[in-house]
């Protein structure tokens, strides 16, 4: 029997949360950020992540995986989906995924399985290679035994190259044929049913900047500035995280009061520009079901549709 993995998607600041945590509550789920800055500890004000009244009664995971300085990505976030579903069948509890990384969605719910995991031996090996022959001559190589993930590595990109080797020296078949290879084609494990909540672009855009500054009023800036004062750093991941790469380089150059405003005009634009790139994404789930959310109006007033989707019934509680 397949396993059931609802999830609730939409661009950032559509409301998308509040629902799935609504849904949680009614239906007993188990709910599994997917957000691929909610991973790290200390990204707390700018990413969002829930607190409070979000937190109460609801079992969350994925949230405080690891740190500012080390790199997470799909790929582990696969391994958490794998931990989390396991926990939900042996539970007899549903699952429900809330986010808006696209990325992760697909990585934990398509695909056809995990490559195998790093051999210490052949990669060492691989690398002897490359010090020798060079990296033109190993992609060489890999477009003979996975011409299509070659066509998608740079011939100087030594750490893919070696890594697709080394994959299909373990396990005789090409990295293309794992999971980020057949993106678009649900596992056959997995019922997926997806819901995603649209809303209009003024209103997009109203809510965004709304929710911009609130953050600010909350403290993100300190919080900007406790990262970037933690003798760790901030790893590459978790500079690019909306919003916070901007309030670094202006905390960096010196926090200019004059800049300030400039800064925050800045945040609000590349968050526009993200929200569109998400829905981008989004339009091309074919088996989505779509929340169409008036101005004013909270997609929670869609919860009897998940839970219902979730197992239970729509008459639940609340």
């Amino acid at each position: 029997m397949r396993q059931r993995v609802v999830a609730v998607a939409g661009p950032t600041g559509a409301g998308k949360a509040r629902l799935a945590v609504e849904a949680a509550r009614r239906s007993g789920a188990l709910l599994l950020s997917c957000d691929s800055m909610k991973v790290y500890r200390g990204l707390d004000v700018g990413t969002a992540k829930p607190r409070g009244e979000a937190r109460a009664g609801v079992d969350w995971r994925g949230l405080d995986l690891v740190d500012p300085w080390e790199a997470f990505n799909a790929g582990r976030f696969r391994h958490v989906f794998e931990e989390v579903r396991a926990e939900a069948a042996a539970a007899g509890r549903p699952l429900l995924l809330v986010g808006g990384t696209m990325l992760y969605l697909k990585a934990a719910t398509e695909g056809g399985g995990e490559p195998p995991p790093s051999d210490a031996a052949v990669r060492a090996r691989l690398r002897a290679r490359l010090a020798q022959e060079g990296s033109s001559a190993l992609h060489a190589r890999l477009r003979a035994v996975d011409p299509s993930f070659a066509a998608k590595v740079h011939p100087n990109d030594a750490r893919r190259i070696v890594r697709g080797l080394e994959v299909y020296e373990v396990s005789g078949r090409p990295l293309s044929s794992f999971s980020f290879g057949r993106f678009g084609v649900v596992r056959e494990e997995l019922e997926r049913i997806v819901f995603v909540v649209e809303r209009t672009r003024d209103d997009m855009d109203a809510r965004i900047e709304a929710r911009v500054r609130r953050m600010l009023d909350r403290g993100w800036v300190d919080e900007c500035r406790a990262l970037l004062a933690n003798p760790r750093g901030v790893g590459t991941e978790a500079r690019q995280a909306l919003g916070y790469r901007e309030l670094f380089a202006w905390l960096e150059a010196g926090a200019n009061p004059e800049r300030y405003e400039a800064c925050v005009d800045s945040i609000i634009s590349a968050t526009r520009r993200f929200a569109r790139k998400q829905l981008t994404w989004l339009r091309k789930l074919d088996d989505a079901e779509r929340l169409a959310v008036a101005p004013g109006e909270e997609p929670v007033v869609y919860v009897d549709r998940v839970v219902a989707a979730l197992g239970g019934r729509a008459s639940a509680a609340g």
